[in-house]
């Protein structure tokens, strides 16, 4: 089984809330390795790159955010594309807002194991035990009401080609290290059973 790469992302909230160490340590504690990280004031053309992929995904996302408002009981009758560009403009606005830390995490089944951690991107769903669940406080309502993004902490890629995307975004090929860990042999090796020899 191959180790996959992931690309996270702690918010200008979470830099603010002095929350870096705590979220770093949770990554760890399960087994993932750091191979990339910077703390870095992103530029709005960087944001909007790492969250564009295509235009299609524009409509989609305002698509996406008009399902969940309709099954909260909101009657909406906004057009997707709009929505979604001005979902984006709100996302671009607050990650360009201050320091973020980009990382990129490895391991075997980085991505779902980043994904368990951080939780729901709507904050109110995240279950307790993850980081969204158990540090923030914010909501998608409160944040369409103050016109703003949902202030949830993390960004974590949610595929391998998206990963793999926003790590070219974020990072030069030359700046995510290979490197062995002594824990990987804990965590991989599969003749751990002759571990006294």
């Amino acid at each position: 089984m191959t180790k996959e790469k992931t690309l996270v992302l702690l918010k200008p909230d979470a830099v603010q809330r002095n929350l870096i160490g705590d979220i770093i340590n949770r990554f760890e504690r399960v087994g993932l390795k750091i191979v990339a990280l910077k703390f870095v004031i992103p530029t709005k053309e960087q944001v909007y790159t790492h969250y564009v992929k295509n235009k299609e995904e524009i409509t989609a996302l305002g698509r996406r955010s008009i399902e969940g408002k309709r099954k909260g009981g909101a009657v909406v009758d906004e057009d997707p594309a709009e929505l979604g560009a001005k979902i984006i403009d709100r996302m671009v606005r607050f990650l360009s807002s201050g320091p973020v830390v980009a990382m990129v995490l490895q391991g075997h089944q980085a991505i779902a194991i980043t994904r368990k951690l951080v939780g729901s991107t709507e904050p109110l769903q995240s279950a307790m035990g993850t980081i969204r669940g158990d540090y923030t406080v914010d909501s998608y309502l409160i944040a369409d009401t103050d016109d703003r993004a949902v202030r949830n902490l993390v960004h974590a890629s949610s595929n391998v080609q998206e990963a793999e995307y926003e790590t070219d975004v974020w990072f030069k090929p030359e700046e995510v290290v290979d490197y062995k860990n002594l824990r990987e042999r804990i965590l991989y090796d599969i003749n751990l059973d002759n571990i006294n020899e």
